[in-house]
């Protein structure tokens, strides 16, 4: 079972998404943590992000395995056997868009194409129950800068191929999942 989780900031979807795949795998199974963000440590991260980072963490199970990384793609294909919750896509598509230089990037194709054509490939061949944490565009203004609209245009398509790799896709609103994408039952 794949699991797309959506939501504005602070809406809940986090929370939400640790809850569900709790759930799937039953008490005390291991699940593995794809934490994407920079680490609380991070000192130009801000206290903000360290207090957001924080929280997170302490909400996890200790027999959770957290990896903070921005190659999910191989962390699912190295581990596809392991329970994974990844959060959040968007932090990973910052970190692509960085590595990329895509932020100024004028042309037809992102320079972030490649990158996002093999995370929902290994999306879609992953093994075992799989949570992805992403924030769903359109729910605050529209970008006023050229590089927020890139970085919204290339979440909303990468969102949009999520969906269709995964089982269920939820939109969390105020705490609570709105299904967009039920779970089909045999």
């Amino acid at each position: 079972m794949r699991t797309l989780v959506l939501g504005g900031i602070r809406s809940g979807k986090s929370r939400w998404a640790e809850e569900a795949i709790a759930e799937s795998v039953g008490p005390g199974a291991q699940v593995r943590y794809l934490a994407t963000g920079a680490a609380a440590d991070d000192a130009s991260a801000g206290s903000d992000w360290s207090a957001r980072v924080s929280a997170h963490r302490q909400r996890r199970p200790q027999n959770w395995t957290t990896t903070e990384t921005t190659d999910v793609a191989t962390e699912l294909r190295q581990f596809g056997g392991t329970p994974t919750l990844i959060d959040d896509v968007g932090n990973w598509l910052t970190a692509a868009m960085d590595r990329r230089e895509a932020w100024e990037h004028r042309g037809p194709e992102s320079p972030v194409t490649d990158d996002i054509v093999d995370l929902v490939s290994a999306v879609g061949t992953f093994g075992s129950p799989l949570v992805l944490v992403s924030p769903e565009v359109g729910l605050t203004v529209v970008p006023a800068t050229a590089s927020g609209r890139r970085f919204a245009d290339a979440l909303g398509t990468l969102n949009q191929q999520l969906a269709a790799a995964c089982d269920r896709v939820v939109l969390v609103v105020a705490g609570l999942a709105i299904p967009i994408k039920p779970e089909r039952t045999p």
